[in-house]
């Protein structure tokens, strides 16, 4: 993490009062949480809808901050303590962001996408993390304010930072990416999460190919070669960069082969191998993700032959194809961070392959932000399943109904329950389970689909 003294800091920060006094204070790491302070911090508060984080910098000192920021429109800085007084405390931390990433010899590797970017994070981490010693972003800090975060969180002795880059408009990847500066860069596909915010899939693909505009000259960018609509516009682009695709087809630079199902994973092979790898990880279009990160790998000189050890350590963020075993014994995938047509589509597909279950239940819900077709893309997912593999279906929420309403034209009614109350749709799912039982869970962050599991495996 940042370590600076307060001096430095207040440079770094465009500080526009006078600090003479604590110049030679020693800031370690950066906060914006009072519960997560730690000795040293650099508090950061933020004016809020419903709370000022201002009123809680006196609170901070006393438990441990070194200093605080003070935004210069908020009244009455306290007086007497080591206070930095900016214009704007978002633009300073990222300022200080900026500033500290050109300081650091780091290796960054940046990756976005509309489904897998924090699949393929994890991954790439797990890989690289065989040969360097790599950071990644922690939980969701992907956007404008939690990526600075983990650029001020990297110690000095990094060697690789691969982050994540959310966005829900255009111009957002655009200003993570030039703050990042990365090296190496992976978008994993082209989905049709913020349809409401971006308009079309050619506005998202416009959005997630913002990500070149940080990309140092000769850099990697690394793309799903399958998608046209990526590789349509790349093919334009004019600047120096390197350009390796990943795919199911042949026609990519990396794919896969010889696909089997293992337990809880797959193993596979690539064109650019004889090694049988082994993912353990349920889905076989995270093997995409992975090849995405392999290439990301290769890049920085880890040969293939090598890459089993990393891909047998990858620890997944929460939520995101976690398989979990319910008080009856039946098996639940919980898949409940998040959804898309496309992620929706593929989790389905992978529960109605799998073998050794007598009964398949999915829990689906909203998925949120598909802009003025959500209602069709809802329906789509209901007549889309197969009547022969899935045997019943619960839905939740006001949108999940149009997944019930075509599903019911395909699985009948008396297999398709619709709920907009979370607690009778768990007591009518409970009716359904045994050990014999798998479920997959998933909907849009928002619906909390997670409490379903939860409740299911309370003992």
């Amino acid at each position: 993490m940042i370590k600076r003294s307060l001096k430095q800091i207040s440079e770094m920060a465009s500080a526009i009062n006078d600090i003479t006094t604590f110049a030679d204070i020693m800031i370690e790491g950066v906060t914006i949480d009072t519960r997560k302070i730690q000795a040293g911090n650099l508090f950061v508060p933020f004016k809020g809808e419903h709370a000022d984080g201002h009123q809680y910098v006196e609170e901070a000192i006393k438990k441990g901050a070194a200093a605080s920021l003070w935004q210069k429109d908020v009244p009455n800085p306290p007086q007497g303590l080591p206070i930095l007084i900016v214009e704007d405390c978002l633009v300073a931390l990222q300022e200080m962001a900026r500033k500290y990433r050109k300081e650091l010899s780091v290796k960054v590797v940046g990756i976005t996408g509309s489904n897998g970017k924090t699949t393929t994070k994890d991954m790439t981490t797990s890989l690289l993390s065989t040969q360097y010693k790599v950071q990644k972003t922690e939980g969701n800090y992907n956007n404008h304010l939690g990526l600075p975060l983990t650029v001020l969180g990297l110690r000095e002795d990094t060697e690789i930072a691969v982050l994540e880059m959310g966005m829900s408009g255009r111009g957002e990847i655009a200003f993570l990416t030039k703050l990042a500066c990365p090296d190496a860069v992976v978008i994993t596909n082209i989905g049709e999460s913020h349809l409401l915010d971006l308009g079309s899939r050619e506005g998202i693909a416009e959005a997630k190919l913002e990500i070149l505009q940080g990309l140092r000259e000769g850099g990697l960018a690394v793309l799903h070669g399958d998608e046209p609509l990526l590789m349509e516009r790349i093919f334009k682009y004019k600047g120096n960069i390197n350009i390796q695709t990943f795919g199911r087809n042949v026609t990519n630079d990396l794919y896969p082969m010889d696909i089997t199902q293992i337990e809880q994973g797959n193993s596979f092979k690539i064109n650019a191998s004889e090694t049988v790898f082994e993912l353990p990880v349920l889905g076989t279009h995270n093997i995409l993700n992975a090849l995405a990160a392999m290439l990301i790998a290769h890049y920085f000189s880890i040969p293939y032959e090598k890459m089993n050890a990393g891909l047998a350590n990858i620890k997944l963020t929460n939520m995101r194809m976690e398989l979990v075993e319910g008080k009856q014994g039946e098996k639940i995938i919980n898949d409940a961070y998040n959804a898309s047509p496309t992620s929706m589509m593929a989790a389905i597909e992978l529960v109605s392959n799998l073998q050794g279950y007598k009964r398949k239940i999915l829990v689906l819900g909203d998925m949120l932000e598909l802009g003025p077709k959500e209602e069709q893309y809802h329906l789509q997912i209901g007549t889309g399943l197969n009547r022969e593999k899935i045997d019943y279906l619960f839905t939740y929420g006001e949108l999940g109904g149009h997944i019930a309403k075509g599903a019911s034209q395909v699985l009948g009614t008396d297999r398709v329950f619709s709920f907009k109350d979370k607690t009778e749709l768990i007591e009518q799912l409970k009716r359904y389970v045994d050990e014999t039982t798998l479920i997959l869970v998933k909907a849009s962050r928002g619906m909390r689909l997670e409490e379903i599991v939860q409740t299911l495996q309370k003992k």
